[in-house]
C-alpha cells in the first residue's frame, strides 16, 4: 500500500484528504508547523472578522495552523498510520524529512484569503501591502518552491499540487479550460492577491518540475464547500459561516465556481493514482454569483441573517464564466455533487460542532 505525504495537514482540503487516505489503508505523513500546539488565525491589525471584511484586506488563514491538530488523531486509522511531521513553508529544506521515502506527495499547504474588504482586496497602505506579501503571497509562492525542491531531492513517484481555479479564470475568456492562465498583472491591479499568488506559485511549480524531472499533476479546484472536520470553520468554510451568522454586512460581488470537498479530494486521489492523469485538472461544479447562492440558502434556511446587500467593490471578480471539466471527467470522474448538497453538508457540520444554532424545532 503506497505511503503518502500531505502538506498543511490541518487545512480544509488536506484534512479531508488525510481522512480519505487513512480510510483506504494508506500510511500518511502530514506536515504541520507545530505538531504540539494550537493553530492561530492571523488577522489584519487584530480586528474582528466583520471589521476586517468591512475595512481591510480580509482574513488570512494559515493552512498549516488552522485549528488544533488534535482532531487529526481522531480520524479512523490515525493512531496506527498517521505521522505528524514539523515543517514550515518559509524554511528551505523543511520538508525534506516529510517527503523522504514516500510514494507520493500532495502539496495542499497554502494560506487562504477567505474574505474581501471594502477596498476590493486592494492594499491601501504600505502596511497592508507588506502584510499581504508576508502572510499570503510569500508563503504560497516560496512554499511551493520549497516543497518542490524537497521532492526533487526525495524523488517520489508523483507530486500532486493543489492550485486553484483562481490561477485559471482571470484571463478574459468566458469558457475556461486547463490551457488558460490568469493574468498576474490583472490580478495585482484588482487586488486579487490570492489569485496572483496561486498563479505565480503554480507557474513556479511547473518550472521546477520540468527542471528537476518531477512527475507533477496539478488540481485546480474552485471554491470548496462541505463539512468541516476540525473544531472550527477554516478556509472557505469560514466565509460561509460568517454569512450565515450575519457577520458579513454585504456578500462578495464575486462570480465563482463551487465544488464539494468530497469531489475536490477525489480529484486529488485521481490525480495521484490514475497513470493517465497529467498536466492540470480543473475540478469545479456550478459557476454562480454569490447572489444566486444566497438566494437559495435564504429559501432553505430563512432563520439565519444572511446578507442581502452586495458589495460595491471587488470589480474584476464578478465576470461570468464557465469551467470546462472535460479533462477530469475523461479520467473517469463521476458527476459532480450539487451546490445544494455541498452547502447542506457544510451547514449540517456547523450544527453538529456547535458553530451555528439548529433551526427552530430541529433536533440534533
Amino acid at each position: 500500500m503506497p505511503e503518502y505525504c500531505v502538506t498543511g495537514g490541518t487545512g480544509f482540503i488536506a484534512a479531508h484528504l488525510i481522512r480519505t487516505l487513512l480510510a483506504a489503508g494508506h500510511t500518511v505523513r502530514a506536515t504541520v508547523r507545530d505538531p504540539g500546539t494550537h493553530a492561530r488565525a492571523q488577522t489584519m491589525h487584530g480586528r474582528s472578522l466583520g471589521q476586517l471584511i468591512e475595512h481591510d484586506e480580509g482574513w488570512i488563514m494559515d493552512a498549516e495552523d488552522e485549528g488544533k491538530v488534535g482532531f487529526l488523531w481522531e480520524l479512523e486509522g490515525a493512531s496506527e498510520r498517521l505521522q505528524l511531521v514539523k515543517a514550515d513553508l518559509m524554511v528551505e529544506g523543511s520538508f525534506d524529512e516529510a517527503v523522504r521515502g514516500v510514494d507520493g506527495v500532495f502539496h495542499a499547504a497554502s494560506p487562504v484569503l477567505v474574505v474581501g474588504g471594502s477596498n476590493g482586496n486592494k492594499a491601501t497602505t504600505k502596511q497592508d501591502g507588506d502584510e499581504v506579501q508576508e502572510m499570503l503571497v510569500e508563503p504560497i509562492v516560496r512554499g511551493a518552491a520549497n516543497v518542490l525542491r524537497s521532492c526533487a531531492r526525495a524523488r517520489p513517484r508523483r507530486v500532486v499540487f493543489t492550485s486553484s481555479c483562481s490561477s485559471v479564470r482571470y484571463c478574459g475568456a468566458a469558457s475556461l479550460n486547463e490551457s488558460h492562465w490568469s493574468d498576474a498583472a490583472y490580478c495585482a491591479a484588482h487586488g486579487l492577491w490570492y489569485a496572483y499568488a496561486k498563479t505565480l506559485a503554480e507557474k513556479e511549480a511547473w518550472r521546477l518540475a520540468k527542471e528537476r524531472g518531477l512527475d507533477l499533476v496539478v488540481v485546480n479546484p474552485s471554491f470548496v464547500v462541505g463539512p468541516v472536520l476540525g473544531p472550527a470553520a477554516t478556509s472557505t468554510a469560514l466565509i460561509v459561516l460568517a454569512m450565515l451568522r450575519g457577520e458579513l454586512p454585504r456578500y462578495p460581488n464575486t462570480t465563482v465556481g463551487f465544488v464539494h470537498i468530497d469531489d475536490a479530494v477525489l480529484g486529488h486521489i485521481l490525480a495521484m493514482e490514475n497513470p493517465s492523469a497529467s498536466g492540470r485538472l480543473i475540478c469545479s461544479c456550478q459557476v454562480a454569483h454569490w447572489s444566486e447562492i444566497l438566494e437559495s440558502l435564504r429559501e432553505r434556511y430563512p432563520q439565519y441573517p444572511i446578507p442581502r446587500e452586495c458589495s460595491s467593490s471587488q470589480k474584476g471578480d464578478d465576470r461570468a464564466h464557465k469551467m470546462d471539466t472535460t479533462k477530469i471527467r475523461a479520467l473517469g470522474f463521476p458527476p459532480f455533487l450539487s451546490v445544494q448538497q455541498m452547502f447542506d453538508d457544510c451547514i449540517k457540520s456547523f450544527h453538529e460542532k456547535g458553530l451555528l444554532p439548529y433551526p427552530p424545532c430541529a433536533t440534533a
